[in-house]
C-alpha cells in the first residue's frame, strides 16, 4: 500500500500567501460579516483561519449563498457542469458588487 503524503493545504504555497499590507490581525467585521440568501460571494481564503475553509481548488470562484449551517454559510458553485455545495465560514467570503459581476462575466465567457 502506498501512503498518501501531504494534507489539506498541499501545493498552496502561493495561493494562501498574504501580501505585506494584509498581514496582521484579522478584522472582527470581516470575521462576523453576514450574508443573506441569494447574495453573490467570492471565495477568498483567509490563511490565518483554518476552520470553515473550503478546498483550495475553489479559490477565487464566485458562488451564491443558499443558507446557513451553524455559523457557516452554504455556498453553491459551478464546477464545470456540476453544481456543488460548499460549507464556508464568513471570514473566507467577500461580497461581489454589480460592477465586479460584469467584469467576471466577460472573463467566464472567454
Amino acid at each position: 500500500m502506498v501512503v498518501k503524503i501531504g494534507g489539506f493545504r498541499k501545493k498552496t504555497r502561493h495561493k494562501l500567501k498574504k501580501t505585506l499590507r494584509q498581514k496582521g490581525k484579522i478584522s472582527l467585521s470581516k470575521y462576523f460579516q453576514e450574508f443573506s440568501d441569494g447574495d453573490v460571494v467570492c471565495l477568498q481564503v483567509e490563511p490565518a483561519v483554518k476552520g470553515g475553509m473550503y478546498f483550495p481548488r475553489f479559490h477565487g470562484r464566485k458562488g451564491i449563498v443558499s443558507g446557513m449551517r451553524g455559523s457557516n454559510y452554504i455556498v453553491l458553485i459551478k464546477d464545470g457542469h456540476v453544481e456543488k455545495k460548499l460549507i464556508v465560514h464568513p471570514v473566507h467570503l467577500t461580497r461581489v458588487t454589480a460592477l465586479k459581476m460584469k467584469v467576471g462575466e466577460k472573463n467566464d465567457k472567454a
